[in-house]
């Protein structure tokens, strides 16, 4: 791997942790907000219940008023609001019962976002653990290569360095391209034969007629021997 590559997917990094910490966050955020919702149905259901409490005073002194009432008219109209206060009551009574069965709802949701919380955040801090292990690896790399690349500068002629230098900025950072099987290992171009034999006799500088980076050839390494016994079984 090549500095620019080593350094590139080192500043990819950050990136990705940010985002699995965000995704833990994500789960953390869910729990927050089923709790929340689990906090604000108890507080209607108590507010309720004092409704329903205040309705029951009220209902009990119209009806001890009822009892002393002296006229038909009096007997009537406490009895109409003796009625809708029951149904008040009534009405309050029903919006406690959902509320009751919407938190036993929210209260699984909490449970099962816990639970799924508590799986991928292990896994997703695993990532986290993984990456944070590559990047010191890739720094360990880094701190390498760039060594090698201060010991090596003074050696390379100036008009070559100026060149390297000119197509690395025009190719983002990369300005060499190993030759694979007679093509350009970048761009895939095709090199012609004659070029291909000066490449690998490193006679002459050659660049990619198609992406224009300096080509350059590594022979393949050369196989173990093996003993004469072992090759003729």
């Amino acid at each position: 791997m090549c500095l620019k590559q080593v350094q590139t997917e080192l500043s990819d990094i950050p990136g990705l942790i940010a985002a699995i910490e965000k995704k833990i966050q994500a789960g953390s955020d869910h729990v927050i907000n089923a709790q929340d919702l689990l906090s604000k149905n108890q507080k209607k259901r108590r507010d309720l219940e004092v409704e329903v409490k205040d309705l029951r005073s009220q209902l009990s002194r119209l009806k001890h008023q009822l009892n002393e009432v002296k006229t038909n008219k009096e007997y009537t109209s406490f009895l109409k609001e003796i009625q809708e206060t029951q149904s008040k009551i009534d009405a309050f009574e029903e919006e406690i019962i959902k509320e009751l069965l919407a938190a036993d709802e929210i209260e699984e949701e909490i449970r099962a976002a816990l639970l799924k919380q508590k799986d991928e955040s292990e896994h997703l801090k695993q990532e986290i653990g993984v990456l944070n292990q590559r990047r010191r690896s890739l720094e360990e790399q880094e701190a390498v290569l760039n060594k090698q690349k201060n010991e090596l500068l003074p050696a390379i002629p100036r008009a070559q360095l100026q060149q390297y230098l000119s197509i690395a900025r025009k190719r983002g950072g990369i300005a060499l391209s190993k030759v694979i099987d007679e093509f350009c290992s970048m761009c895939q171009m095709r090199i012609r034969p004659q070029m291909l034999n000066e490449i690998k006799d490193r006679s002459k500088l050659y660049l990619c007629e198609s992406c224009g980076r300096i080509l350059y050839f590594e022979p393949p390494a050369e196989e173990p021997a093996r003993d004469e016994e072992g090759s003729s079984r």
